[in-house]
């Protein structure tokens, strides 16, 4: 665990102490210990002289007992000295204070030259250390000898050690009135800074309104006597005025911090209220938790506005029916609104992040990143027209891709935005199919005008001919397939005329179920002689319309006769009747178990003259006569092979018809 600031600023100053006290112990160790020897040389010097000097007269004298007498006084006046011993001027001795013979290797162990005051030498005796010292006996410039003394150096380094000891007390003592001082000079500083390290965790947390500074003692109301309660920093005691912007002072500055604190130095208030760094650290984190405070205040305000404004503009875009997506430079969904999701089948957390590889196919992806990629180099929009694959089959979309410029120079993204264009594709296919229809229906009352009186006129004298010839005979076969031949050109002028529409209407008001009993009555046999059965299921409420009786027949008489010839035989028609998806229309339904119609196939089924059928089955007009009748009653009519819904055996086609009632419509009125 690491040591925390205080543990670090204690173990720092006393580390310090320490080491100082190291230092100064070391120093003054050495310092005392050469002062010592220093004094013991000088001492050893001094009674060396002096006792040379009182040498002088017995040695001239030759006074043995005398010169006795002063080296054993000398020995007995200090405990430090070993030992004294004279020498005379060819290096023998001459008296000595040994007890147990003189030790002759002490003869040559120091000595001193003519011309020297004295010279000293440690001496190791095997027991101790001795500090040997050689002075001259001398007299008008003439040596009589030398005076040896020998002194203790144990006693020297009791004396250094005992110095040494008071010095390492006063020292650690010194230390210790040092660490008691500054621990109380230390304490409050950490106490300051550990309150500062906690109210910056509490700040770290959200608490904004954590208070580090002291109480203020003094307040800028009192020192300034001002009675400006509008003003911010008015009975406010837990913030500095000078940290303040919008104070009313006529001295401070406009503005923030900044700008006003040089001259806020110069304010009696300043001078009087500021404190030491560590007070106005613990200020300025007060004021910038109070500034903090204030803008996230407001950043929460601006967020708040903004997430309405997101919800807002995402609620706009998802009630757009058109599909609109926003995608980064890197081709990769910011937004998308519902119906882009609705488009893919896919909720937003399953795009937003994607690209278009992870949404679409292959080709597709490769196709939209190449068109995405052109937009944002060149930042030129695309509008074009696409057809892709959906659900319910093939989808054609109406798509814009602009690109989102950020800067004059920097291409953000794109938008795209389309609409499902599959339902105009097919209103304008059944518009082209009408027009084609109109037009043939057109030509088809023109031909069938010019040719109906020639193909009368042959038809009659063909039957007046029969009359005249030989039944039996070749002739009459040959004019009897004219004749045949004549009335199928007649049916096919017939049916034309039909899908030109160029016949008598005659409106009136029926029941529609009635109108299919009356052609089934007409059919039932027919179909029965080849297994064909006919079903039915009628509303059990009369489906009363207002319309042309004899035509709708015609309907159901076209639609009966194509179910037949596709089943052939050993088949079930199915016919349903009923309201629409209100009350005011009538559906039809009309199924079969025949072979069913191909995808190709279907869609061209109402064309004039297109038939399935061989030759001499069919002249392809029924399915166009039936659409033209219906559209000429404000109907609709859509085939479906395999039916959708009710009893179906096999593949099958089903026919659903939806005519308005048209009960509301005067007499004569039906549309033309």
């Amino acid at each position: 665990m690491k040591l925390g600031f205080r543990s670090k600023i204690y173990l720092g100053f006393f580390s310090l102490l320490l080491i100082q006290g190291l230092v100064i112990f070391l120093w003054v160790s050495q310092v005392m210990k050469d002062s010592m020897l220093e004094e013991i040389k000088n001492r050893g010097v001094s009674i060396g002289v002096s006792l040379s000097a009182r040498m002088v007269e017995p040695m001239l004298a030759m006074d043995f007992l005398r010169m006795k007498v002063l080296v054993d006084e000398t020995v007995q006046l200090d405990n430090g000295i070993f030992y004294t011993f004279v020498l005379d001027e060819k290096g023998n001795p001459l008296i000595h204070t040994f007890k147990h013979g003189f030790p002759v290797e002490l003869k040559t162990a120091n000595t001193v030259q003519d011309g020297q005051k004295g010279s000293m030498q440690l001496l190791d005796t095997g027991d101790q250390l001795i500090f040997d010292y050689a002075v001259p006996v001398i007299i008008n410039d003439n040596r009589l000898g030398t005076l040896r003394l020998g002194l203790f150096q144990t006693q020297a380094e009791k004396m250094v050690n005992k110095i040494m000891f008071t010095t390492i007390v006063t020292i650690i003592f010194a230390i210790l009135m040092a660490g008691i001082v500054g621990t109380l000079l230390l304490k409050p500083v950490t106490k300051r800074i550990k309150k500062l390290h906690d109210s910056s965790e509490q700040a770290l947390r959200g608490d904004l309104d954590v208070r580090t500074a002291p109480m203020l003692k003094k307040n800028c109301w009192d020192i300034m006597q001002c009675s400006q309660k509008e003003c911010p920093a008015y009975e406010n005691q837990c913030h500095r005025c000078w940290y303040m912007a919008g104070t009313l002072c006529t001295s401070c500055v406009e503005g923030e911090y900044a700008k006003r604190i040089d001259s806020c130095q110069q304010c009696q208030v300043y001078k009087q209220c500021s404190g030491d760094e560590i007070q106005s650290l613990a200020e300025s984190f007060d004021a910038m938790t109070l500034s903090l405070k204030g803008n996230l205040s407001d950043l929460k305000t601006a967020e708040s506005i903004l997430n309405e404004q997101k919800a807002l503009l995402q609620t706009i875009l998802d009630a757009i029916p058109d599909f609109i997506s926003l995608q980064d430079n890197e081709g990769c969904y910011v937004s998308v609104n519902r119906a882009f999701c609705e488009m893919l089948n896919k909720n937003k957390e399953e795009i937003i992040g994607k690209a278009n590889g992870d949404l679409f196919s292959k080709t597709l992806a490769e196709m939209f990143n190449k068109e995405d990629k052109s937009i944002l180099e060149t930042r030129i929009p695309l509008v074009k027209e696409n057809r892709v694959p959906g659900l319910k089959g093939l989808k054609w979309l109406h798509v814009v891709k602009i690109p989102v410029l950020e800067t004059k120079n920097y291409v953000k993204g794109l938008v795209c935005s389309g609409r499902d264009i599959t339902k105009l594709k097919a209103v304008q296919e059944q518009l082209t199919q009408s027009q084609k229809m109109e037009s043939v229906g057109r030509l088809a009352a023109g031909v069938a005008h010019e040719i109906n009186t020639p193909l009368g006129i042959i038809l009659g004298y063909a039957q007046l001919l029969l009359e005249d010839v030989e039944k039996d005979g070749q002739m009459y076969e040959d004019v009897a397939t004219i004749a045949k031949q004549t009335k199928l050109c007649s049916k096919i002028v017939a049916d034309l005329l039909n899908f030109s529409r160029s016949s008598q209407k005659n409106i009136t008001k029926f029941n529609i179920n009635e109108a299919i009993k009356e052609v089934l009555s007409m059919v039932e046999h027919t179909f029965s002689l080849n297994h064909v059965i006919v079903k039915h299921e009628y509303d059990k409420n009369p489906l009363l319309m207002q319309g042309d009786k004899e035509k709708l027949k015609q309907v159901f008489i076209n639609l009966l006769n194509n179910a037949f010839d596709a089943i052939k035989e050993n088949g079930s028609i199915f016919i349903n009747s009923g309201f629409g998806k209100t009350q005011s229309e009538i559906k039809i339904s009309i199924s079969d178990t025949g072979c069913g119609i191909s995808k190709d196939n279907i869609k061209k089924i109402f064309e004039p003259f297109y038939t399935t059928k061989g030759p001499d089955q069919g002249t392809g007009l029924g399915l166009s006569v039936t659409f033209g009748i219906i559209k000429e009653h404000n109907g609709t009519i859509n085939v479906y092979s395999p039916p959708l819904s009710g009893k179906k055996e096999g593949n099958g086609t089903q026919f659903i018809v939806v005519l308005p009632t048209g009960l509301n419509m005067k007499k004569g009125e039906l549309n033309g």
